[in-house]
């Protein structure tokens, strides 16, 4: 409940921010700018909360922090009148995004009782994406409307209502034994085993280049792609504020669809096969973007790519998720979910600013979806390191692997 509700929120102010922004005539430089200084913002407030989680501080206060700052940003963007007031708001949903991630993703195996944690990851992922969609579809419902700023009330509205849950029934947060066994095991361990502290970051870095490349894509269809829509391409006609969207939130709706048959499909697989397939249907949609450019009834390619980006996203969350879990200690783990969160605000600072200066250039975006298209199957090849080391309740033989079904 409470990641849909901060996604429903999130949902309309994603998307309908750069449409927002660009009708008060900023660029697609600046409004992209906006987008990686939040994510800028984010990076140091992820550390942050990452140390914070692995020092035993429950995931609910990151959370309702995050959702303080939140509320702050959209008080501010729903008055927001230039590029600096802008930048500001932005700024504070930067910051709330930082402390939120690592801390809701730390508590689904803190959550899962009874079943596995790659089960609990699918399943809190079509929270997400229902809110996202739900979100979405409300921000098309007042572009319509004439009024497109009311998607920050609305996202104020859910953060209340979080706030208020949070009070009623804090999430679940159970690693103060499993901690202190961890450190006893470790004050009894031998010397040498200190001298590898940060051996644990190793296997993780293949994931992370993947994760990279992956929610690049994901920040585009956010900012770069609403733009791409309402500029036209080569061929393509511009589509207006209203039928972008709702083409966005088509795409959302599709991703709640297959979210959970994916994901719980997916759970059953090795992380390789999951992360491989999400990587190709990335690359799929991104070749469709391009193309679509190309064509006057490229609209039609347009649907069919993000049909293809909607089963990627849902094939990547949560097994990327998953993975960090089993491969990273438990007394770590909230440093490593804060570095994953990491690589969605580093994708978030870079693909924005190169996409729109591109867009800026070029005025379509065929250039972008071919550069990611390709980048996606580059990634491929670092499959071969992901394997797991760790299951969800503890540490394994640090020299044994699982075996993961579908291997």
């Amino acid at each position: 409940m409470i990641r849909l509700l901060a996604s429903i929120g999130a949902g309309g102010v994603i998307y309908m921010t750069p449409l927002i922004f660009n009708a008060e005539s900023l660029s697609a430089t600046e409004v992209g700018l906006g987008l990686s200084l939040a994510a800028l913002t984010g990076i140091l407030s992820r550390l942050i909360c990452g140390l914070l989680l692995d020092r035993g501080v429950t995931c609910s206060w990151p959370v309702r922090a995050a959702a303080l700052l939140a509320i702050s940003g959209d008080l501010v963007l729903f008055h927001a009148d230039s590029f600096s007031v802008y930048l500001q708001g932005q700024m504070m949903l930067g910051m709330a995004a930082g402390l939120y991630w690592p801390a809701i993703e730390l508590s689904v195996p803190l959550s899962c009782e009874g079943f596995p944690s790659s089960q609990g990851y699918a399943l809190v992922r079509t929270a997400d994406a229902m809110g996202i969609g739900l979100g979405a579809i409300a921000g098309s419902i007042t572009a319509a409307m004439g009024v497109i700023r009311w998607v920050y009330p609305l996202e104020l509205i859910c953060m209340t209502l979080l706030l208020a849950l949070l009070i009623a029934r804090p999430l679940p947060d159970a690693r103060a034994s499993m901690l202190q066994m961890e450190t006893e095991s470790h004050s009894n361990a031998a010397a040498p085993e200190a001298k590898g502290l940060f051996l644990w970051l190793k296997p993780l870095l293949p994931l992370m280049m993947i994760t990279l490349v992956a929610t690049a894509m994901m920040a585009l269809l956010q900012s770069a792609l609403p733009l791409d829509m309402v500029h036209g391409g080569l061929s393509r006609p511009a589509l207006n504020a209203s039928w972008s969207g709702g083409l966005i939130a088509m795409q959302l709706a599709l991703l709640v669809v297959l979210q959970w048959p994916v994901g719980r499909w997916l759970a059953d697989c090795s992380l390789r096969f999951g992360l491989g397939v999400s990587l190709v249907a990335f690359s799929v949609g991104g070749l469709l973007l391009g193309l679509s450019a190309l064509w006057t009834e490229g609209i039609v390619l347009l649907v069919l790519a993000l049909i293809a980006i909607a089963f990627a996203q849902a094939a990547f969350l949560p097994t990327a998720t998953e993975a960090v879990i089993e491969e990273t200690p438990p007394e770590h783990r909230g440093l490593g979910m804060a570095l994953f969160s990491q690589c969605f605000a580093i994708s978030a600072i870079a693909a924005p600013l190169a996409a729109g200066k591109l867009l800026d250039i070029h005025g379509n975006g065929v250039l972008v979806w071919i550069v990611m298209a390709g980048l996606c199957l580059a990634m491929l090849p670092l499959l071969k390191a992901i394997k797991p080391r760790y299951d969800a309740a503890g540490p394994l033989n640090p020299h044994t692997t699982i075996e993961p079904v579908g291997q």
